[in-house]
Protein backbone atom coordinates (compact mmCIF):
# COMPACT_ATOMS: atom_id res chain seq x y z
CA UNK A 1 0.00 0.00 0.00
CA UNK A 2 1.40 3.50 -1.40
CA UNK A 3 1.73 6.26 1.16
CA UNK A 4 0.52 10.16 -0.09
CA UNK A 5 2.80 13.01 -0.12
CA UNK A 6 0.40 13.98 2.37
CA UNK A 7 1.23 11.48 4.63
CA UNK A 8 4.42 11.91 4.24
CA UNK A 9 4.48 15.33 4.62
CA UNK A 10 2.31 14.85 8.12
CA UNK A 11 4.76 12.54 9.22
CA UNK A 12 7.75 15.08 8.29
CA UNK A 13 6.25 17.62 10.98
CA UNK A 14 5.95 14.89 13.37
CA UNK A 15 8.92 13.79 12.87
CA UNK A 16 10.18 17.93 12.78
CA UNK A 17 8.10 18.22 16.35
CA UNK A 18 9.82 15.26 18.10
CA UNK A 19 13.09 16.54 17.39
CA UNK A 20 11.97 20.27 18.62
CA UNK A 21 10.46 18.55 21.58
CA UNK A 22 13.79 16.94 21.84
CA UNK A 23 16.31 19.89 21.69
CA UNK A 24 13.90 21.56 24.29
CA UNK A 25 13.72 18.54 26.70
CA UNK A 26 17.60 18.70 26.59
CA UNK A 27 17.76 22.25 27.27
CA UNK A 28 15.44 21.86 30.19
CA UNK A 29 17.81 19.05 31.53
CA UNK A 30 21.25 21.29 31.16
CA UNK A 31 19.40 24.43 32.62
CA UNK A 32 18.67 22.42 35.78
CA UNK A 33 22.04 20.64 36.13
CA UNK A 34 23.54 24.25 35.76
CA UNK A 35 21.63 25.79 38.46
CA UNK A 36 21.57 22.49 41.03
CA UNK A 37 24.31 24.45 42.24
CA UNK A 38 22.21 27.33 43.46
CA UNK A 39 18.99 25.59 44.36
CA UNK A 40 19.36 25.96 47.97
CA UNK A 41 20.29 29.80 48.18
CA UNK A 42 17.31 30.06 46.01
CA UNK A 43 15.12 28.11 48.55
CA UNK A 44 16.28 30.20 51.58
CA UNK A 45 15.25 33.08 49.29
CA UNK A 46 11.53 31.57 48.80
CA UNK A 47 10.94 30.97 52.75
CA UNK A 48 12.46 34.45 53.46
CA UNK A 49 9.06 36.13 53.77
CA UNK A 50 7.94 33.59 56.39
CA UNK A 51 11.59 32.96 57.88
CA UNK A 52 11.25 29.49 58.81
CA UNK A 53 9.27 26.00 57.86
CA UNK A 54 9.29 22.35 58.48
CA UNK A 55 8.67 19.53 56.61
CA UNK A 56 6.87 16.30 58.11
CA UNK A 57 7.73 13.48 55.41
CA UNK A 58 11.85 12.27 55.08
CA UNK A 59 10.77 13.18 50.95
CA UNK A 60 9.37 16.45 51.37
CA UNK A 61 12.47 18.79 51.44
CA UNK A 62 14.12 16.58 48.05
CA UNK A 63 10.63 16.70 46.38
CA UNK A 64 10.36 20.40 46.45
CA UNK A 65 14.12 20.59 45.55
CA UNK A 66 13.63 18.34 42.71
CA UNK A 67 10.15 20.15 41.83
CA UNK A 68 12.54 23.37 42.26
CA UNK A 69 14.86 22.61 39.28
CA UNK A 70 12.33 21.26 36.95
CA UNK A 71 10.68 24.47 37.19
CA UNK A 72 13.89 26.07 37.01
CA UNK A 73 15.16 24.57 34.11
CA UNK A 74 11.84 25.32 31.95
CA UNK A 75 12.29 28.85 32.83
CA UNK A 76 16.32 28.97 32.04
CA UNK A 77 15.56 27.26 28.94
CA UNK A 78 12.91 29.29 28.32
CA UNK A 79 14.57 31.09 25.30
CA UNK A 80 15.26 27.74 23.27
CA UNK A 81 11.78 26.46 23.86
CA UNK A 82 10.18 29.70 22.33
CA UNK A 83 12.82 29.24 19.76
CA UNK A 84 12.47 26.05 19.12
CA UNK A 85 8.60 26.15 18.73
CA UNK A 86 9.04 29.17 16.62
CA UNK A 87 11.25 27.26 14.39
CA UNK A 88 8.30 24.86 13.74
CA UNK A 89 5.18 27.08 13.17
CA UNK A 90 7.28 29.73 11.36
CA UNK A 91 7.28 27.72 8.00
CA UNK A 92 3.02 27.76 7.97
CA UNK A 93 2.66 31.54 8.95
CA UNK A 94 2.85 34.26 6.64
CA UNK A 95 4.59 37.54 6.90
CA UNK A 96 2.21 39.42 8.34
CA UNK A 97 1.26 36.94 10.88
CA UNK A 98 5.41 36.44 11.50
CA UNK A 99 5.01 40.08 12.44
CA UNK A 100 2.26 40.53 14.85
CA UNK A 101 3.66 37.18 16.68
CA UNK A 102 7.31 38.93 16.88
CA UNK A 103 5.11 41.49 19.18
CA UNK A 104 3.43 39.45 21.15
CA UNK A 105 5.97 36.87 22.07
CA UNK A 106 8.57 39.07 23.55
CA UNK A 107 5.78 41.52 24.59
CA UNK A 108 3.82 38.31 26.67
CA UNK A 109 7.15 37.02 28.38
CA UNK A 110 7.87 40.75 29.58
CA UNK A 111 4.33 41.26 31.35
CA UNK A 112 4.63 37.56 32.36
CA UNK A 113 8.04 38.31 34.59
CA UNK A 114 6.61 41.29 35.36
CA UNK A 115 3.50 39.63 36.96
CA UNK A 116 5.88 37.04 38.33
CA UNK A 117 8.21 39.95 40.34
CA UNK A 118 4.99 41.69 41.51
CA UNK A 119 3.38 38.98 42.68
CA UNK A 120 6.18 37.68 44.53
CA UNK A 121 7.78 41.06 45.90
CA UNK A 122 4.09 43.00 46.62
CA UNK A 123 1.91 40.38 46.84
CA UNK A 124 3.14 37.74 48.85
CA UNK A 125 5.01 39.60 51.36
CA UNK A 126 1.67 41.28 52.30
CA UNK A 127 -0.65 38.67 52.09
CA UNK A 128 1.68 36.43 54.65
CA UNK A 129 1.91 39.07 56.93
CA UNK A 130 -1.76 39.42 57.02
CA UNK A 131 -2.58 35.57 57.26
CA UNK A 132 0.28 35.16 59.99
CA UNK A 133 -1.53 37.70 62.10
CA UNK A 134 -4.41 35.84 63.18
CA UNK A 135 -2.10 33.50 65.33
CA UNK A 136 -1.71 33.40 69.35
CA UNK A 137 -0.11 32.47 72.05
CA UNK A 138 -2.03 29.56 71.95
CA UNK A 139 -2.39 29.16 68.12
CA UNK A 140 1.44 28.84 66.87
CA UNK A 141 1.97 28.58 62.96
CA UNK A 142 3.81 25.62 61.64
CA UNK A 143 4.15 26.01 57.93
CA UNK A 144 5.01 23.05 56.13
CA UNK A 145 7.83 23.20 53.19
CA UNK A 146 5.72 21.48 50.90
CA UNK A 147 2.08 23.72 51.29
CA UNK A 148 4.32 26.84 51.27
CA UNK A 149 6.37 26.56 48.39
CA UNK A 150 3.20 25.00 46.29
CA UNK A 151 1.67 28.40 47.72
CA UNK A 152 4.21 30.56 46.71
CA UNK A 153 4.56 28.91 43.00
CA UNK A 154 0.31 28.75 42.52
CA UNK A 155 0.27 32.53 43.70
CA UNK A 156 3.41 34.08 41.46
CA UNK A 157 2.67 31.79 38.28
CA UNK A 158 -1.02 33.17 38.84
CA UNK A 159 0.20 36.85 38.72
CA UNK A 160 2.13 35.71 35.18
CA UNK A 161 -0.94 34.58 33.27
CA UNK A 162 -3.25 37.63 34.90
CA UNK A 163 -0.82 39.78 33.80
CA UNK A 164 -1.32 38.84 30.12
CA UNK A 165 -4.98 40.20 30.27
CA UNK A 166 -4.05 43.24 28.21
CA UNK A 167 -2.14 41.37 25.18
CA UNK A 168 -5.54 39.18 25.49
CA UNK A 169 -7.70 42.10 25.18
CA UNK A 170 -5.40 43.31 22.55
CA UNK A 171 -5.26 40.31 20.42
CA UNK A 172 -9.18 39.97 20.53
CA UNK A 173 -9.93 43.46 19.62
CA UNK A 174 -7.43 42.73 16.69
CA UNK A 175 -9.24 39.72 15.19
CA UNK A 176 -12.76 41.92 15.49
CA UNK A 177 -13.95 40.35 18.37
CA UNK A 178 -14.41 42.85 20.41
CA UNK A 179 -14.19 46.72 20.22
CA UNK A 180 -13.07 49.47 22.79
CA UNK A 181 -16.62 50.45 23.29
CA UNK A 182 -17.96 47.03 23.89
CA UNK A 183 -15.07 46.69 26.49
CA UNK A 184 -16.00 50.04 27.83
CA UNK A 185 -19.83 49.01 28.06
CA UNK A 186 -19.17 46.05 29.40
CA UNK A 187 -16.90 46.96 32.05
CA UNK A 188 -19.05 45.85 35.11
CA UNK A 189 -19.49 42.62 34.03
CA UNK A 190 -15.58 42.63 34.06
CA UNK A 191 -15.30 43.33 37.32
CA UNK A 192 -17.30 40.63 37.86
CA UNK A 193 -15.50 38.10 36.42
CA UNK A 194 -12.54 39.61 38.03
CA UNK A 195 -13.51 39.30 41.19
CA UNK A 196 -14.71 35.68 40.23
CA UNK A 197 -11.32 34.70 38.81
CA UNK A 198 -9.57 35.92 41.47
CA UNK A 199 -11.43 33.68 43.58
CA UNK A 200 -10.43 30.67 41.49
CA UNK A 201 -6.89 31.33 40.99
CA UNK A 202 -5.82 32.30 44.54
CA UNK A 203 -4.69 29.92 46.62
CA UNK A 204 -5.83 30.85 49.64
CA UNK A 205 -9.41 31.69 50.48
CA UNK A 206 -8.92 35.11 52.18
CA UNK A 207 -10.19 37.82 50.93
CA UNK A 208 -7.18 39.96 51.21
CA UNK A 209 -5.22 37.62 48.90
CA UNK A 210 -8.51 37.83 46.36
CA UNK A 211 -8.49 41.17 46.52
CA UNK A 212 -4.84 42.18 45.94
CA UNK A 213 -5.42 39.94 42.92
CA UNK A 214 -8.54 42.19 41.91
CA UNK A 215 -7.18 45.13 42.30
CA UNK A 216 -3.70 44.60 39.52
CA UNK A 217 -6.51 42.80 37.30
CA UNK A 218 -8.87 45.69 36.96
CA UNK A 219 -5.78 48.02 36.02
CA UNK A 220 -4.83 45.80 33.74
CA UNK A 221 -8.51 45.24 32.25
CA UNK A 222 -8.07 49.29 31.89
CA UNK A 223 -4.60 48.52 30.22
CA UNK A 224 -6.26 46.39 27.56
CA UNK A 225 -9.03 48.97 27.18
CA UNK A 226 -6.82 51.74 26.53
CA UNK A 227 -4.56 49.47 24.30
CA UNK A 228 -7.46 48.57 22.18
CA UNK A 229 -8.52 51.96 21.46
CA UNK A 230 -5.05 52.60 20.47
CA UNK A 231 -5.25 49.84 18.00
CA UNK A 232 -8.50 51.50 16.84
CA UNK A 233 -7.19 54.97 16.65
CA UNK A 234 -3.79 54.22 14.44
CA UNK A 235 -6.36 52.50 11.47
CA UNK A 236 -5.25 48.88 12.59
CA UNK A 237 -8.18 47.49 11.52
CA UNK A 238 -9.55 44.03 12.76
CA UNK A 239 -8.04 40.22 11.06
CA UNK A 240 -11.09 38.72 9.85
CA UNK A 241 -9.92 34.86 9.70
CA UNK A 242 -10.39 33.34 6.52
CA UNK A 243 -9.99 37.22 4.81
CA UNK A 244 -7.05 38.36 3.00
CA UNK A 245 -4.87 39.54 6.23
CA UNK A 246 -5.45 36.51 7.99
Amino acid sequence: MSISPDELSLWGHFDELRSRLLKSFIAVVIAACFFYPYVDRFLAFLIKPVGKVIFISPADAFVVRLMLLICAGVVLALPVIIYQLWQFAAAGLKENERKYIRFFAPASLILFVAGCVFGYWVIIPVGMKFLLSFSTESIIPMITLPNYISFIVTLVLAFGLCFQLPLVLMFLAKIGIVTPAFLVQKRKHAIVLILIASAILTPSPDAISQMLMAGPLLVLYELGVVASKFMKSHGLKPVVPGGPDS
